[in-house]
């Protein structure tokens, strides 16, 4: 999967803990391991590709910035050119300590799949109140101060992140924040449509994979069945 993305041109390939809803099944992301995350990496590295590698820290792995530096390092061992953390203002010793040992920093406002819980099981859109928005802008000025070279923007009301993007001199990338984002990144399977079953309201697949891998299955069967 990852050298097809490559070979399409793709600039972030980012190995994402939703790795964990869409691979391995768990019901959410709080399930994911850092073992998880490392064999992932490492498999996505495997395909050598051209796009820049950045790979999610997965729950409760960067509580502190000594166990974050720690965490991290081994994503880096497996591969990765950066990693990603979930949170803004709360996350400024993890960051620092992150970029003072050199490993580049993506950020990740808006709702945060890690805290699904916190939110009482509902992916919610966010930035709707001023202390939201005033959080946001302040998360966004910080992480421009410290060194954070990307941001993602997760389900952020799009006139929000449309004014985070155009204020700010970090790259923002949207997903399900509207157009106004400087890129956009979307889960593979809910972009190639291989798991039907689940679909966020904001995805748009560009192919139905479910269905063609069920009819090469259905024909297979078929063949061999008729064969006997």
């Amino acid at each position: 999967m990852a050298r097809l993305l490559d070979e399409a041109g793709i600039d972030i390939l980012l190995v994402g803990d939703s790795l964990g809803m869409m691979v391995l099944g768990f019901p959410d992301t709080t399930h994911v391991t850092l073992d998880h995350m490392i064999h992932h990496t490492a498999a996505v590295v495997r395909a050598k590709p051209k796009a820049l590698i950045v790979a999610d820290l997965p729950y409760l792995t960067y509580t502190t910035a000594k166990k974050t530096v720690s965490n991290a390092r081994h994503l880096m061992e497996a591969g990765a050119e950066a990693v990603k953390l979930e949170g803004g203002l709360e996350m400024e010793p993890q960051i620092r300590a992150l970029i003072k040992a050199k490993i580049p920093v993506m950020g990740h406002l808006g709702m945060l799949p890690q805290s699904i819980h916190q939110e009482g099981g509902v992916y919610r859109i966010k930035g709707k109140t001023p202390q939201e928005q005033e959080y946001f802008k302040k998360s966004m000025s910080l992480f421009s101060q410290i060194g954070v070279f990307a941001v993602v923007l997760e389900l952020v009301q799009s006139d929000v992140a449309r004014q985070l993007t155009d204020h700010s001199d970090i790259p923002t990338i949207g997903i399900g924040s509207g157009d106004g984002c400087d890129g956009q990144v979307l889960v593979t399977p809910d972009l190639i449509g291989l798991c039907p079953w689940f679909k966020p309201g904001f995805v748009t697949s560009e192919a139905d994979v479910a269905r063609e891998i069920k009819r090469a299955v259905g024909q297979f069967k078929k063949r061999v069945k008729g064969s006997k």
